[in-house]
C-alpha cells in the first residue's frame, strides 16, 4: 500500500496563501487532496490524474492548483486567496477511482491541519 506523508500547513490569515506537499512512496493513477472540518463529513478538493488531468472542487476552483512532481514523487496543492471557511485538515489520498469521493481511495495520509482567521 502506498505511504503518503503531508506536509506544509499552518495558520494564515484570510487571503493569504499556502502550499501543502505530499510525499509519496509510488504513484497511483489517481490522486487528491480533501479535508475534513470538526464536524464535517470529509471532502474533495482537488484530483489529479495520471495523464495530468485535474479536477476542482467547486468552492476552491480558481484559488487552489493541484500538481505533481514525479521526480521528486510529490503531490501538492496551492492554496490561494484562503478563507476562513477553508479552516480544516487536509489528507493526501491515493487510489484508483479517479473521482472526488473519499470512499473510492484506499491509502491515506496523516493530514496536516490547515487554519484560516479573518
Amino acid at each position: 500500500q502506498v505511504q503518503l506523508v503531508e506536509s506544509g500547513g499552518g495558520s494564515v490569515q484570510a487571503g493569504g496563501s499556502l502550499r501543502l506537499s505530499c510525499a509519496y512512496t509510488y504513484t497511483t493513477v489517481c490522486m487528491a487532496w480533501f479535508r475534513q472540518a470538526p464536524g464535517k463529513e470529509r471532502e474533495g478538493v482537488a484530483l489529479y490524474i495520471g495523464g495530468g488531468t485535474t479536477n476542482y472542487a467547486d468552492s476552491v476552483k480558481g484559488r487552489f492548483t493541484i500538481s505533481k512532481d514525479s521526480s521528486k514523487n510529490t503531490l501538492y496543492l496551492q492554496m490561494n486567496s484562503l478563507k476562513p471557511e477553508d479552516t480544516a485538515m487536509y489528507y493526501c489520498a491515493a487510489g484508483f477511482v479517479c473521482r472526488l469521493r473519499a470512499g473510492d481511495f484506499r491509502s491515506w495520509g496523516q493530514g496536516t491541519q490547515v487554519t484560516v482567521s479573518a
